[in-house]
């Protein structure tokens, strides 16, 4: 038998599993409480009791996003190399994974970015947080590239990692909603020619920078 503790988390995993399908297939301001607690199998009173709010529910989630998407990029980039170039290209294929094994909390950090834009709040404040980290991560990425003499340097670090940023989840946004007709290894293909052709110095005699190998779990 599951102790209570055990009970308390799978209930937990499970309000936090359904809100996230919910808040990207829906939308934040059309899921309500009772959806969540319907789709999870559980009381609308075991939202109020392990969350009290909808508010609390999209925190928790993007907490676990946090852990999913960022974490593991700045984890999958530190040990990739040698070359700026290569970290960059790991960072690429990375989140082109994600897709496949998480698509749903990529999907959500994208569009809740959106929804509370103009919201003042802890859910903006965490958002902001996570692409602000995702952003330093990058520029400092650029920056040493540049210091190498593998990226160019006559665009500061500060608007390339943006303009990287915004290719990520153009990419994703456009293979989520063209997935039907668009190949996702054409497309990261592409993207991974776009971005770091547009980075790489004229000058610099690397070589094109091979993708990652894919480990087992990731097939």
């Amino acid at each position: 038998m599951r102790t209570k503790v055990e009970q308390r988390r799978a209930s937990i995993d499970k309000l936090l599993d359904a809100a996230l399908h919910l808040f990207v297939s829906k939308g934040y301001s059309s899921t309500n409480l009772d959806r969540i607690a319907g789709v999870a199998g559980l009381s609308k009173g075991a939202v109020y009791f392990y969350f009290g709010s909808k508010e609390s529910v999209l925190i928790e989630v993007l907490k676990k996003v946090q852990i999913v998407v960022l974490d593991g990029a700045i984890e999958v980039v530190d040990s990739a190399g040698p070359s700026y170039t290569d970290k960059l290209v790991a960072f690429l294929h990375n989140a082109a994974n994600l897709g496949i094994t998480h698509r749903d909390e990529v999907l959500l950090l994208i569009i809740m970015s959106l929804e509370f834009r103009e919201r003042e709040g802890e859910v903006r404040d965490c958002i902001d947080k996570i692409y602000q980290r995702l952003q330093t991560m990058i520029e400092r990425l650029i920056r040493a590239g540049q210091k190498a003499g593998e990226f160019r340097s006559d665009v500061p670090a500060r608007e390339l990692a943006a303009l990287v940023i915004a290719n990520h989840d153009g990419t994703f946004l456009e293979w989520y909603r063209r997935s039907g007709s668009l190949k996702a290894a054409d497309l990261v293909r592409a993207l991974r020619a776009v971005v770091v052709g547009g980075l790489h110095d004229s000058e610099s005699k690397l070589p094109a920078s091979r993708p990652p190998a894919r480990s087992a779990g990731k097939r």
